[in-house]
C-alpha cells in the first residue's frame, strides 16, 4: 500500500508582494531622481522666466549638435574624402 503524504500549500500572495514592492521601489526611485535637481524644467534661484527660456533653448541647440556630429562620425561624413589625388578647388 502507497503511503500518502500531504501536500504542501503555498502561500498564494509571496509573488504579489515583490512585485508590488519592486514596482513602490522604482517609483520612490523616479521621484528621488526627479527631485535631486537633474530635471532641467526647474528654473535656479533668481532666475527670469526668460533666462529660464533662453538656457532651455541652449540646452537643445547644444544637444542637438552633439548628436548631429555623432550621426556625421558614424556615417564618415565628418573627414575629407579620400578618392582622388586631385586638390579640388
Amino acid at each position: 500500500m502507497k503511503s500518502v503524504v500531504a501536500v504542501e500549500t503555498r502561500e498564494q500572495g509571496t509573488g504579489r508582494f515583490n512585485l508590488r514592492t519592486l514596482a513602490l521601489a522604482l517609483i520612490l526611485c523616479v521621484l528621488v531622481l526627479m527631485s535631486c535637481g537633474c530635471a532641467s524644467w526647474w528654473n535656479y534661484p533668481g532666475e527670469t522666466a526668460v533666462e529660464g527660456n533662453r538656457r532651455h533653448k541652449r540646452v537643445v541647440q547644444t544637444n542637438f549638435e552633439m548628436m548631429r556630429a555623432d550621426i556625421d562620425t558614424v556615417l564618415l561624413l565628418d573627414r575629407p574624402s579620400n578618392l582622388t589625388d586631385k586638390r579640388l578647388p
